[in-house]
């Protein structure tokens, strides 16, 4: 019964109420020396993407070039500032979400959507791989309409590659974005400070376009349940 729940969105009013204080975040990126949370550069643009355990999303995005900070947090739900042990309850709907701030003059969009289909298998609903629960579940947040066009004509694109494939529907949603809730600070950039930490990352191996952007994890860091 419990592992069924965790499958299914919590109703807003069964949500837990969590709390008004943001959690602390760490002045610094650990990789890229850039700060997590704002004022970011003038020029730079947000993308945010759930595809999975945050930890390995993460890594992914922070070893894209034109990317300036990554940080992971909770959104898509109904409770203010979760804790992960909230959020892996089920009972706050959000989904584990990674923030990709970057530089659109050395990176477009459309990289960074190519990283995200790449990475992870779009049509497992609320699961990947081992890993079940809301949490885990595919998402876009989009903050523009540019990148809301751009993410459903990518998805289309995508779409046909995985049918032909013989996959089902990709299940990803994609909204406008919702706010961001920080993770907390041991999340933050995990798997630089735990180098052979859990990895849930693993794509269907289809590319979007004409090229790989390589979705497993490295050698040695493999899936554990």
């Amino acid at each position: 019964m419990f592992g069924f729940a965790k499958t299914q969105m919590v109703a807003p009013e069964k949500a837990l109420p969590g709390r008004d204080e943001p959690m602390p975040v760490p002045s610094r990126h650990e990789v890229l020396g850039t700060p997590l949370t704002p004022p970011f550069p003038e020029h730079a643009e947000v993308a945010d993407f759930a595809l999975g355990c945050f930890w390995g999303a993460e890594r992914r995005f922070w070893q894209t070039e034109g990317v300036i900070t990554t940080a992971v947090g909770y959104q898509g739900g109904h409770t203010p500032n979760p804790t992960y042990e909230e959020v892996c309850s089920g009972h706050t709907g959000h989904t584990e979400a990674v923030r990709v701030v970057y530089d659109p003059a050395k990176v477009g969009y459309e990289t960074l959507l190519k990283v995200f289909w790449e990475s992870h298998d779009p049509t497992q609903g609320m699961r990947q791989g081992n890993d079940v629960g809301t949490q885990y579940r595919s998402a876009i947040f989009t903050h523009s309409e540019a990148q809301r066009a751009q993410a459903e004509a990518s998805r289309a694109a995508y779409q046909q590659t995985l049918t032909a494939a013989g996959y089902p529907e990709i299940t990803t949603e994609i909204t406008e974005a919702p706010p961001f809730y920080y993770a907390e600070p041991y999340h933050q950039q995990y798997l630089h400070k735990v180098p052979n930490g859990y990895c849930g990352l693993g794509g269907t191996g289809l590319p979007l376009g004409d090229q790989s952007s390589g979705a497993s994890c490295p050698t040695g860091i493999a899936p554990v349940e």
